[in-house]
């Protein structure tokens, strides 16, 4: 974590944190919404954040996360690239995702 440049926490009204988002550049490092928020827009609304203040124009997903995969592909993202290891080297494919504009 201390190597992401940009870390943004959304917090309910009682200043809990319930959501955060990496961000690198123009790229999304992280995603993670606590299960009990899930679907109560913390995620659409730090990804929007994202994109509006950080240009964020892609990510990496892991391929054996399809609810992530399905929200970035909500979002507008589309798969332009998959390896079969994660960047770490491990055998978990990455999907590779951008905004349809930024991959001309």
């Amino acid at each position: 974590m201390e190597a992401i440049p940009h870390l943004i926490i959304a917090e309910e009204k009682s200043e809990s944190p319930v959501a955060f988002m990496g961000i690198d550049g123009q790229k999304l490092e992280m995603l993670f919404i606590v299960p009990e928020a899930r679907g109560k827009g913390y995620g659409k609304r730090l990804f929007q954040y994202g994109i509006e203040n950080h240009d964020i124009h892609e990510l990496a997903v892991n391929e054996q996360n399809p609810q992530a995969k399905g929200f970035y592909e909500h979002m507008g993202f589309q798969v332009y690239k998959r390896t079969e290891r994660d960047e770490q080297g491990n055998p978990y494919p990455l999907l590779y995702m951008g905004l349809p504009h930024s991959l001309a």
